[in-house]
């Protein structure tokens, strides 16, 4: 989801797709990141078994191999390493600064209000009793409070990059096939990496969602070339058709008890638990036929792309970053509206609407300011 590499605004050969669906992701993460949000009926979670999650990592692999691999191949391996370190420290820097915001303005409405419940719902009741060991813990990315799981997950994934990029260079077949076989075993052998507190690993397990960023760094490998152009076929897509249908299905009884039929016992057994720490086979499947539909029916010059509606998801989609740590901050706010002011269907539509206009007004302040940036002549 995160621009690797952000670019002046709308420069020439860009796809704008990257930036569109990049830009919707983070409109889906805010709606879905306040509790009991009737506006979140709108996010592609509650239409199939993949959410904006999926978007975030897949994107962000394809994006940083085309910004990354040109690097790789004019100069070198160890230019392509920096300016990837470069990337990783400043998302890292990024979250920690979220992670002080966002925790103090937690424990501000915990005082400010009395209300302790605040603190258990985003999970930051130990950094009022032992702060100095739970700041400790962030900064090692051990201990992350609700909805702060994607930052750490893609410093991880960036932090590979380099090698990754190399191996797609030369063994693309190996990098894919231990890949796979990396997210397999972790699954079934329940690897993960540590978290703080108690002996529960974290939530979006680096080691299994790493085989979707690969693939994603495949594609964008190979961006542009015949053998994607071929993906283009139709030969599939009555296929996958069919399971975004069989999917849509499944999940609409989970909300509506009179369509429960739709899934007998014996395919409840086969299809649940549907494991999103551990990307589930399920959720990989519905991802990539939703992406495969979305490559055949959007072409990367399609005329909706520079549309009045879609401009909005663009923009915000080239200033991810900045857009998704000030959505964290904000659906916090939202939710503290809707507790203590009261949490009717119409206001939920008015915060939600209100918060995607201020991510959307930091994306259009950045944008004005690197212009101004870029023709200002340094003293």
């Amino acid at each position: 989801m995160f621009d690797p590499n952000p670019p002046a605004p709308a420069p020439a050969g860009r796809d704008l797709r990257l930036d569109f669906f990049r830009g919707l992701a983070l409109a889906f993460i805010f709606l879905n990141h306040i509790p009991d949000n009737a506006a979140s009926w709108l996010s592609s979670r509650n239409w199939g078994f993949s959410d904006a999650t999926e978007i975030f990592v897949f994107v962000s692999g394809y994006s940083a191999a085309l910004a990354y691999g040109a690097v790789l191949a004019r100069s070198g391996f160890m230019a392509c390493a920096a300016k990837i370190g470069n990337r990783v420290w400043q998302i890292y820097v990024a979250h920690i600064v979220l992670f002080v915001l966002f925790v103090a303005q937690i424990a501000y409405v915990v005082e400010g209000f009395d209300n302790s419940l605040y603190a258990e719902e985003m999970n930051v009741v130990d950094f009022m009793h032992q702060p100095h060991v739970v700041i400790a813990q962030a900064l090692l990315l051990k201990f992350r409070p609700v909805n702060m799981d994607v930052l750490p997950l893609y410093v991880v994934l960036l932090a590979a990059m380099p090698a990754i990029l190399w191996g797609l260079r030369r063994r693309a077949a190996w990098v894919l096939v231990g890949s796979a076989v990396l997210w397999w075993l972790s699954d079934h052998l329940k690897w993960n990496l540590p978290a703080y507190p108690g002996n529960k690993g974290w939530y979006f397990n680096p080691l299994c969602w790493q085989f979707l960023f690969v693939l994603g760094a495949w594609f964008g490998t190979r961006h542009g070339t015949p053998s994607v152009g071929r993906l283009r076929r139709t030969a599939f897509v009555p296929a996958a058709a069919a399971f975004l249908v069989f999917a849509l299905m499944v999940v609409a009884t989970w909300s509506v008890p009179g369509l429960n039929w739709l899934v007998p016992s014996w395919l409840a057994r086969l299809l649940y638990p549907i494991d999103k720490t551990n990307l589930d086979l399920l959720r990989l499947l519905h991802f990539l036929a939703l992406a495969y539909l979305t490559v055949i029916l959007v072409k990367p010059d399609a005329a909706f792309l520079d549309g009045a509606w879609a401009r909005p998801l663009v923009l915000m989609g080239q200033h991810s970053l900045y857009v998704f740590c000030v959505g964290v901050f904000l659906s916090f706010v939202g939710h503290f509206v809707l507790v203590e002011f009261g949490d009717s269907v119409v206001r939920q539509f008015a915060v939600s609407l209100t918060g995607i206009a201020l991510m959307l007004g930091l994306a259009a302040f950045l944008r004005w300011y690197r212009r101004i940036e870029g023709g200002r002549t340094r003293a």
